[in-house]
């Protein structure tokens, strides 16, 4: 290996963690790790430390957690480690004061083909859209959010039943390689980064909100499906359920089954036998549920639901 470099890792979640741990399997020394700060979560209101955290404090690895990236005070401390180079996985936004620091710059990357796909959600609005190709993309960070030059690109293909979990997991392993593969080229000075297109027909991933999951049983039954994976495992497509008890509630779908029907279906109505199958209407068709959760319950098969709340079902009320 020629000169050592000196990095500064920002991340956050699991798809980080695989990157980080692949740049120290391949031998490059990570000087500082920056994450967010630790916060109180679940019932308990337990601290929880990200998993980029749990991580560097496994490998003794410095962990930065500031609340203000332009913190005078944080600015310091990160350029005192005088790093060559700065990697970004999953993190916030980070200020011109951040990533402009290090002489080799800051890189980033970002689970889409970039230029479609900026913004937070690339993967579940992938899916969400019926996309038959995704990938991840390196590109060096510049003033506007993932509009900077790339460096590489990996492509993968996106199965018809894929959920957003299982090509996030997907994305994980290829981004980690593509992370590695990016540092030795800034290493080697073999890197030739090309300008993003900035004009035609860019699809775009902003952040998934609560109102974003409702499921509009009004829609095409193939597109109310590609909804339900680009949801699943989380934050996870809901409906609003009202059973002949009267008594409205909310169930998540995560799995389920498209059936194109030529019949016309009046969209949002449930058929049941009550035992074993659970379906809703869709514009052509019906959703098969599979996999669902309730609240106040963990995630169940279909089967287990109606063995429970299955008589309540047996009828549209």
């Amino acid at each position: 290996m020629k000169k050592q470099l000196s990095i500064v890792f920002f991340g956050t979640p699991e798809i980080a963690v695989a990157s980080l741990d692949r740049i120290l399997r391949s031998g490059y020394p990570v000087v500082a790790v920056v994450t967010v700060p630790d916060k109180p979560a679940g019932r308990g209101l337990q601290i929880q430390h990200s998993p980029i955290k749990e991580y560097a404090a496994g490998h003794h690895i410095q962990v930065l957690q500031p609340e203000n990236l332009k913190d005078p005070g944080f600015l310091d401390q990160l350029a005192r480690f005088n790093a060559d180079l700065q990697i970004v996985v999953a993190f916030r936004i980070l200020p011109r004061e951040v990533w402009s620091t290090p002489p080799l710059g800051t890189f980033n990357l970002h689970a889409s083909l970039l230029p479609q796909y900026r913004g937070a959600a690339p993967i579940n609005r992938a899916i969400m859209n019926g996309e038959t190709e995704s990938g991840v993309t390196t590109f060096f960070l510049e003033e506007s959010v993932d509009t900077g030059n790339i460096i590489f690109q990996e492509r993968v293909s996106v199965g018809p039943d894929e959920t957003a979990g299982e090509l996030h997991d997907k994305l994980m392993e290829v981004g980690a390689e593509l992370v590695v593969k990016t540092v030795a080229a800034i290493q080697a000075g073999q890197v030739n980064p090309l300008r993003q297109k900035m004009d035609g027909v860019l699809k775009k991933a902003p952040k998934i909100r609560k109102e974003d999951c409702k499921i509009d049983w009004d829609n095409d039954v193939l597109k109310i499906y590609n909804f339900i994976r680009g949801l699943s495992p989380y934050p996870g497509a809901f409906t609003e359920i009202k059973p002949a008890d009267g008594e409205i509630s909310m169930m998540k779908i995560f799995k389920a089954t498209p059936e194109i029907s030529e019949a016309e279906t009046e969209p949002g109505q449930y058929d049941t036998d009550g035992r074993n199958f659970f379906r809703i209407s869709g514009k052509n068709g019906y959703i098969l549920v599979t996999e669902l959760q309730i609240p106040g319950r963990k995630v169940m098969q279909t089967g287990d639901f109606l063995r429970g709340f299955g008589k309540v079902f047996t009828q549209n009320p």
